[in-house]
């Protein structure tokens, strides 16, 4: 059986990255998660709290499904190739939802620093693992914005064309 603070969060993570943090309302999460208001203030603060809370549990649960997708590949390129092939999966599974973290950036005011951090924060740690893979900062930065583009253009588009056309790029970038 789950706590009311793991029902709130579990329908807060379905219900932020179908809806968007905007049109989804602090009393449609308590309704649907069938916990009393009270019981939701008691666990956080504010729908920015609550928001803090999503975004770190899909940091987890994307970088989780992303090192377990390229798991098997040992050779770097494959294993950067694997990474955009996670992106056609992760697309089929959430229907080019796209980004949750820049769909809330996208969402949220420009100086709302508390969740700006945490998006911030998940973006540099995506930098990290391919800088992690390739050891080279420059041809890194270069697959991390292909990876990035490719995201909102599939989102756009609902489409995986420019994610197979990066994954070309990526052929002859990497030797």
């Amino acid at each position: 059986m789950m706590t009311p603070k793991e029902r709130i969060l579990e329908k807060t993570f379905v219900l932020f990255h179908r809806q968007g943090y905007n049109a989804t309302g602090i009393n449609q999460i308590i309704e649907e998660a069938k916990v009393a208001k009270a019981s939701f203030y008691q666990h956080f603060k504010s729908k920015e709290d609550l928001c803090v809370a999503f975004l770190k549990e899909r940091h987890l649960f994307w970088f989780e499904a992303l090192l377990k997708f390229t798991a098997d590949e040992k050779n770097t390129k494959l294993k950067i190739l694997a990474s955009f092939d996670f992106l056609i999966f992760m697309n089929g599974n959430e229907n080019f939802r796209g980004c949750s973290f820049l769909n809330i950036l996208s969402e949220i005011q420009s100086d709302n620093v508390k969740l700006l951090t945490v998006i911030q924060s998940h973006k540099k740690d995506l930098r990290t693992y391919f800088r992690d893979i390739l050891n080279d900062t420059l041809l890194s930065d270069h697959v991390y914005l292909l990876f990035e583009s490719s995201i909102i253009e599939s989102q756009m588009f609902k489409s995986n064309e420019l994610i197979e056309q990066s994954k070309k790029i990526i052929q002859n970038l990497i030797l």
